[in-house]
């Protein structure tokens, strides 16, 4: 396979790894609020769509029955064609969350549009139901309940008119459908206020969480700060004090034999502090297990992404330092993380190769690929994304990225790092076995 090449070096500063951990009873306390603001959002939204199923339901019937009556019924079919077109106005205007006077407007639009209705026959009365809902929904209290009397008595009038008379059943018909609207819409603004009210809490929770979740990592942060100066200066520091006033004694000194026994000595001691403090801040990943052993896992962890990844491992493995082993299992879970996010690849493949002289880890793919000359310009893919943090990293322990890929041809990442000769002792503290 033909690709293009390059090779990156780009050290950049590394921020320092932190994690703040979370309140249990905040997350549950969070987690209760947004579920119940989710129950009362959902109960409005489905209450919203009854009132719509139930405006058209209305509507059909009066039209079905209004032709059945015969009488004018192209005047019938035209009118309710018009109702329902302006009545699905109403319902974009709602979406777009236009104001109280464009509500307002399309309030008397669609109740000027039912009067007519109303004239032509008089089973669109009961679509008055429907229009005591909207009225008392989006006006206020003091003028949606004077407008739902209106309604009332145009409901009142029309049967009336139809009928050459008032009854007890003309009248309480709409009478009764007022007072059940009245009360649904009360139960529908408490629902309203409900949710308002708990999304209100979700926010201040959330803003709440933020806020601790940042004091608890500075905090942890000036803690880790002194914990780790006191280690320093109990340990190293104290040794290579030491050391200075062994090896000014020794300068003078006849025999500096014993002096130069006692600062190899404190040279070691602090050799090994050092590499201790350097273990202690290895990478969860690498506690417990091998480089191979944390490499396989993040192969693993690829599969449930829908990747066939595999592991290969070359050469017989031996120490690493801490700091080598870091780089090699951050640039490999790297470019894992853009096969899985960017190149739609079917196969992966990760190798981890022991040399005399340097390890290397490869990660090729069979994906899209893309130009590696100019790894930003192709944001279809979206692979330039992180290079220049891999190669920063290896940098920092004197490794190189070469990066491999063609457009349509997969794409191979190899990040070599050399080790230091066994005679001479290590550049970076701490050690890894595999």
């Amino acid at each position: 396979m033909n690709r293009g090449a390059a090779t990156c070096r780009a050290p950049a500063p590394r921020p320092l790894p932190l994690a703040a951990a979370a309140n249990p009873a905040r997350l549950r306390l969070r987690s209760d609020a947004m579920s119940r603001a989710g129950r009362g959002q959902d109960a409005l939204t489905l209450l919203r769509r009854a009132e719509h199923v139930l405006f058209a339901a209305l509507l059909a019937l009066g039209a079905g029955e209004a032709w059945t009556e015969g009488g004018q019924r192209a005047a019938v079919l035209v009118t309710t064609v018009a109702v329902a077109a302006w009545y699905a106005v109403g319902i974009a205007l709602s979406r777009r969350a236009a104001g109280v006077r464009m509500a307002l407007l399309w309030l008397l639009v669609l109740t000027a549009g039912w009067t007519v209705l109303l004239t032509l026959s008089l089973s669109f009365v009961w679509l008055a139901f429907a229009l005591y809902l909207l009225c008392l929904q989006l006006l206020p209290p003091r003028a949606g309940l004077p407008g739902t009397a209106a309604l009332t008595a145009i409901a009142v009038a029309a049967a009336g008119a139809h009928r050459g008379g008032l009854d007890s059943g003309t009248v309480l018909g709409p009478v009764f459908g007022a007072a059940v609207a009245i009360v649904i819409t009360a139960v529908y603004r408490r629902l309203r206020r409900e949710s308002e009210a708990r999304a209100a809490l979700v926010r201040e929770l959330t803003e709440a969480q933020e806020r601790l979740a940042a004091t608890e990592r500075r905090e942890g942060i000036l803690a880790e700060r002194e914990r780790l100066a006191r280690e320093i200066h109990d340990t190293v520091a104290q040794n290579l004090s030491s050391i200075i006033l062994l090896l000014r004694s020794a300068r003078d000194a006849a025999d500096a034999g014993p002096q130069l026994e006692v600062a190899e000595h404190a040279a070691r001691g602090a050799l090994e502090d050092t590499r201790r403090l350097v273990r202690a801040l290895a990478p969860a990943e690498l506690t417990g297990r091998s480089l191979p052993e944390a490499l396989e896992r993040a192969v693993a962890d690829a599969r449930h992404f829908g990747v066939e990844a595999r592991f290969v491992a070359d050469g017989e493995p031996g120490p690493l330092p801490t700091p080598v082993a870091v780089a090699l299992l951050r640039v490999a879970q790297a470019a894992l993380a853009n096969v899985r996010a960017h190149a739609r690849a079917s196969t992966v493949v990760v190798t981890l190769a022991f040399q005399p002289a340097a390890v290397r880890v490869d990660v090729a793919d069979d994906g899209a690929g893309f130009d590696p000359r100019h790894p930003v310009a192709s944001p279809s893919t979206g692979t330039g994304l992180g290079l220049a943090a891999m190669s920063s990293r290896l940098a920092e322990v004197g490794g190189v990225l070469v990066v491999e890929s063609t457009p349509g041809e997969g794409t191979a990442v190899s990040a070599t790092v050399p080790l230091p000769a066994p005679d001479r002792p290590s550049a970076v503290a701490g050690q890894v076995r595999p």
